[in-house]
């Protein structure tokens, strides 16, 4: 895997550069809210972000990988779940709290599930939950119903930059990658993560989206593939996470592309983007 380590002269010529990169492909839409609210544990106010990334039709090429720990969260139990169901259309992703060992988790994430499917008239069983942050907290089931239908309805299609930065919780920046595929075709890719960064796997949420069609067994194959050899081959504290997720769709709407091309594009993309996720790991400074 070729280093890609990128230097940028201040703050806006990295911003500039990600909205180069973030380009959505097509027959995605990206929208997030925030809002305020009052978590039970602490009783001090702090501040969530949803986020929703939905297809314009559901997605029968979509694939997964969870961690390995023996003590994984709600989003991830429900996402193993949902990888036997026959096509997914929506993530729901929530920042500040992980939904892990919480009372009731399970069942929060997804009545979750259920709002985003009422919004937008699908099935609750195509969305699928991720959440990320704190460990032990309940999620604010009611203030998320009500922000959920505020993110669907934010939805716009030229960005994914607002998902990676909705997704961030002590991120130094948003991580964003892409590849151009031949006939126009495009796969775009985001990451959170910069603790408990441990193979199988290593601690993150990653989103990735392409607009070419691929079979699911070939998707999940090439998905596989380019875990392997990115995000299971990083460590930044040998703290291995409860919610790592690493989910790909694919929107179908241009044609299919030669197998190994694709396989190539993605494992760079993920390649990327787990070198941004070591070089914003906390307490770095030095990277092997």
């Amino acid at each position: 895997m070729a280093s890609t380590a990128l230097q940028f002269p201040d703050q806006d010529a990295h911003r500039r550069w990600l909205a180069e990169q973030a380009g959505l492909p097509v027959g995605f839409r990206v929208g997030s809210h925030s809002f305020d609210f009052v978590p039970i544990e602490v009783g001090k106010p702090a501040r969530m972000t949803a986020s929703v990334v939905v297809a314009d039709e559901p997605c029968e090429a979509f694939a997964a990988c969870f961690t390995r720990n023996a003590f994984p969260g709600a989003p991830v139990l429900i996402g193993r779940q949902r990888l036997h169901e026959g096509a997914l259309q929506a993530v729901l992703i929530n920042n500040k709290i992980s939904n892990v060992c919480a009372p009731d988790g399970v069942a929060t994430a997804q009545a979750c599930c259920a709002a985003v499917g009422a919004a937008l008239d699908i099935p609750a069983e195509r969305v699928l939950p991720s959440s990320t942050g704190v460990i032990g907290w309940r999620l604010p089931l009611t203030e998320l119903q009500q922000a959920i239908p505020y993110a669907v309805a934010a939805g716009q299609r030229e960005s994914i930059l607002p998902l990676a930065t909705g997704i961030m919780t002590t991120d130094g920046w948003p991580k964003v990658r892409c590849a151009t595929l031949p006939g126009g075709g495009r796969l775009v890719g985001v990451a959170k993560g910069a603790g408990m960064i441990e193979p199988n796997l290593a601690t993150m949420l990653v989103f990735l989206f392409t607009d070419v069609a691929i079979a699911r067994d070939e998707l999940r194959r090439s998905l596989q593939q380019a875990v392997d050899r990115s995000f299971n081959r990083i460590s930044i504290d040998s703290d291995q996470s409860t919610s790592d997720t690493v989910l790909a769709m694919a929107s179908a709407r241009l044609p299919a592309v030669d197998d190994q091309v694709f396989n190539n594009a993605l494992e760079r993309v993920c390649g990327d983007l787990a070198e941004d996720v070591v070089r914003n790991g906390e307490g770095v400074h030095h990277v092997i």
